[in-house]
Order: C-alpha cells, then structure tokens, then sequence
C-alpha cells in the first residue's frame, strides 16, 4: 500500500524495496537523532513540542513510521522481523546521508532501537531505550487484563470512535502520576486515522515480530553505545521490570525509573526524559568528534 504525504514537510523514501515516510525537524548541521515509535504507532505520535524541544537541545530529528504503520508501505500477508525493521531505520539514515546517529526508541521502537545498537554499531552514537523491554519471559510483562482487552478489541470504524478509544485506552495505561495532554491524545489520533484507517493489520504484523524476537539478553550485552533506559514505575503495559533488565543487559548503561509515569509521554515527564536523552548523548559527543552525521542540506527541514 502506497500513500501520499498530507503534510508539506513530511517526505518519502524508497528503502529496502519499501517506501518510508518520514520528517524532520531542527537544523540539518546539527547531530542526527533518530526517533523510532511503538506497536501500531506512528511519527505523529512523537509529540511536535517533545520533538521541537529536542530540536532546540542541539539536534537535528528524525521522526518516521515504521513498515506497516502510518504512510509507510503496509505489507499484507508478509512476515519479518525486528531485524527486518532495524534494517529499515538503517536504509532511512543511509538515505538521508547520514554516517552515524543518536537513537531514541520507544516501546517496540526501543527493540528496535536495540537491534540497531547490536547489529550496526558503528552506525549509533548513543541509545536511549523507553518503555522497552530484553524479550526475556516475565521481564516487561504486560497486565492480563489489558491483554485481553487489547486482544479482544475491535478497530475504529470512524474518526470520532477512534478518538474516543484512544482517550480511553490512555486513561488506562497512561501515567496516573502526572496530567494527561488529553488535547493531544485527541489531535493525534484524529491525525493517525486520516493518515491510516486501516492499522490493525499491520499492528498485528509487528506484534508478530516482536514475539518471533525471542529474549535479546545476550544480544544487548554486546552493545557498546553509550545507554540510557527509561521507564516508568506505573507502566502497565510493560512493567518497569523490562527497564531493568535491559539495563542489566547492556554495560554502563544508566536506567532512570520515573514514578508515576506509565506507557505514555506525559508533558509534566518530558523535562526528565529530555534531559536523560540529552545527558546520554552527550557521553557520545566526547569521542564522536566530526564522524557524527548529519542531514544534507536537500534534506534541511523548511
């Protein structure tokens, strides 16, 4: 399936025989950081503000929908991996002309992001992984009850039920420590119907990856990026267990645990999860020098 942008600075890119859409934001001399969303999520639902603050913290961002979400190529009837999908956010640095680059990954995007670290290393400067989780058996487990839930849930027909779903399902698992954006659950999720009513084939194809990864401890040991781990104490769509031991997993990587924080990116955590991000790259940049990569200037965002 092939579609077309419905935002001027959105853009598309042919990688590994797929298109992804992507867009960036912040200026293109700057460092390259990667942004890679969760299971069924897309580039829309990295907050502009979120992205616009890491923009003006030094960084020039990258925000994409993964293969089978949002207007990047769905696959009906394929099956791949999370290395498949690891390759694809490779493709789409290789493509943008960038040599090496930070990576931020949430959720299924931190096993993504995980992957990446393992199998390209010299591609990653630095790994921030959110929400995420090693694939070890009961490390991240996720509620039974929103399990079932989510198993037995039927896709939004309209714009307004998917809405009213979203705001729902984010009172659920979202951070009862701290104020939900309910405006910007609502403008994103009307915005991720219009851009792709029909999502829950390709959610379900990346949940398909995802239990076909088995556990990656042994993988995330041989991460030598500077690491930072971020979960929140009241997720409980993948305990905060899984932050632990991806942190035990990789050697020297920080883990910051934030109360009351769920499986979401509340305003009121952001300064807490910005500055982790920013502190953690930072470890990079003493040895980085000039072989960090950064955006072409066809590529610098209006």
């Amino acid at each position: 399936m092939q579609h077309q942008p419905i935002s001027a600075t959105e853009r598309i890119v042919s990688v590994n025989g797929i298109e992804l859409c992507y867009e960036t934001f912040g200026d293109s001399r700057q460092p390259a950081l990667l942004l890679i969303m969760g299971l069924g999520f897309q580039l829309v639902h990295w907050p502009d503000e979120f992205c616009q603050r890491l923009a003006e913290r030094g960084f020039c961002v990258v925000r994409f929908d993964n293969r089978d979400a949002g207007r990047s190529t769905h696959l009906p009837g394929a099956a791949y991996t999370l290395v498949d999908m690891a390759a694809d956010a490779i493709g789409l640095i290789d493509a943008l002309g960038i040599r090496r680059t930070h990576v931020v990954g949430a959720s299924l995007g931190g096993m993504i992001a995980q992957v990446m670290a393992t199998r390209y290393p010299s591609r990653v400067l630095s790994l921030a992984s959110l929400m995420s989780t090693t694939g070890r058996r009961g490390k991240g487990r996720t509620s039974p009850w929103l399990l079932l839930r989510h198993m037995l849930s039927r896709g939004a027909r309209t714009e307004q039920q998917a809405i009213k779903r979203r705001v729902r399902g984010f009172a659920t698992i979202g951070s009862p420590g701290f104020e939900q954006d309910v405006n910007e659950i609502r403008r994103a999720t009307a915005l991720s119907f219009r851009r792709d009513p029909d999502h829950r084939g390709g959610r379900r194809r990346q949940f398909t990856a995802v239990r076909a990864a088995g556990d990656r401890t042994d993988q995330l040991a041989q991460i030598t990026a500077p690491t930072v781990v971020i979960h929140g104490t009241a997720d409980r769509m993948c305990h905060y267990s899984g932050g632990e031991a991806t942190a035990a997993a990789i050697s020297g990587a920080r883990l910051l645990l934030i109360p009351g924080m769920g499986h979401d990116f509340p305003p009121g955590a952001w300064p807490t999860i910005l500055d982790a991000i920013v502190d953690n790259a930072r470890r990079a940049r003493h040895t980085a020098g000039a072989s960090e990569g950064h955006l072409p200037n066809a590529d610098r965002p209006g």
